[in-house]
């Protein structure tokens, strides 16, 4: 029987502050190896100041590492700004792939990849973050057998990533931050029995098109997992999905306010010369443009309630 010595951690917004209160509850003897995974920009030179303020708030070294580095217990892993991590049975990879969930890093990817690589072995955890990122890596965890924890989302900044995994996934524990670390140290340390499940994957191609490259999406269903994957490989859940395409909107019609007043515009500047049709057409153009304008405020005001 196993132990949980491969640990995996996933959030975003307000995850600085969750990831330092389990980092501080880790003993400096734990044996296993943590990754963790926060939704980041690109770093100007490929790094960030999560693996310093990580080490300085607990016992463990914490750390970037290199594509192809020897996992060694006892190690914080902190994916590096633009590159997915991923683990292998005993390396550590770095991927310049396809976004998932408009990120990269993205938790699913790691996730998985450790679900595959050591099964039962993998210890999963989402904490604090938006919509529903990690969700279906967690449940590829829980389906090979592994262990699989909730950040408490009536402890969590913004409870939403964990509200979701709760919901989707048959999590083993909900627990707030400062009682992570002693699960986890008992995980690492611990044999349980592995059940594994299977589920097919079901694929149904839906007629939609993917925010980040505009080619064809196909839906994919496991167990009460879905998510929208794109011919290249951009992957998203179904609130980013929608998120992704409300932005798109958004964008398509402030586009239209800029070309209803260019024309407008237009219109004015020749209208002495043209007659009082051209300067009728630029009042209904600017009438237009407001009536889209008062629409998009009012849908950011309500989103603000």
């Amino acid at each position: 029987m196993p132990k949980s010595d491969i640990i995996v951690m996933g959030t975003s917004a307000g995850g600085v502050q969750a990831l330092r209160t389990v980092a501080a509850d880790l003993p400096s003897d734990l044996p296993a190896a943590v990754f963790t995974v926060l939704h980041i920009g690109s770093g100007a030179d490929g790094r960030s100041a999560l693996p310093g303020i990580l080490e300085r708030a607990g016992r463990l070294p914490a750390k970037h590492p290199r594509d192809g580095e020897e996992i060694r217990p006892g190690t914080i892993y902190v994916a590096p700004p633009d590159c997915h991590m991923l683990v292998s049975p005993g390396r550590i990879h770095l991927s310049g792939g396809p976004k998932e969930n408009h990120t990269r890093p993205a938790i699913n990817p790691l996730f998985r990849s450790a679900a595959s690589a050591y099964r039962g072995r993998v210890a999963g955890v989402i904490l604090t973050g938006l919509l529903d990122d990690g969700v279906a890596g967690l449940a590829e965890i829980k389906r090979r057998g592994g262990r699989t924890i909730a950040q408490d989302p009536a402890t969590a900044l913004f409870p939403s990533m964990p509200v979701n995994a709760i919901k989707h996934v048959d999590v083993d524990h909900i627990l707030p931050l400062e009682q992570m670390g002693a699960i986890i140290a008992k995980l690492a340390s611990q044999e349980h029995h592995v059940m594994e499940k299977e589920e097919p994957v079901e694929r149904t191609s839906v007629g939609l098109t993917c925010p980040e490259c505009r080619g064809p999406i196909t839906q994919e269903r496991q167990g009460r997992i879905i998510e929208y994957r794109c011919r290249v490989g951009h992957v998203y859940s179904p609130l980013v999905m929608a998120a992704a395409h409300e932005d798109t909107v958004e964008r398509a019609l402030w586009a239209s306010v800029v070309a209803l007043e260019e024309a407008a515009d237009i219109n004015e500047h020749i209208g002495p010369r043209s007659g009082d049709q051209t300067v009728e057409a630029a009042r209904i153009q600017r009438r237009n443009a407001e009536i889209i304008r008062e629409m998009l405020n009012r849908t950011e005001r309500s989103g603000h309630t």
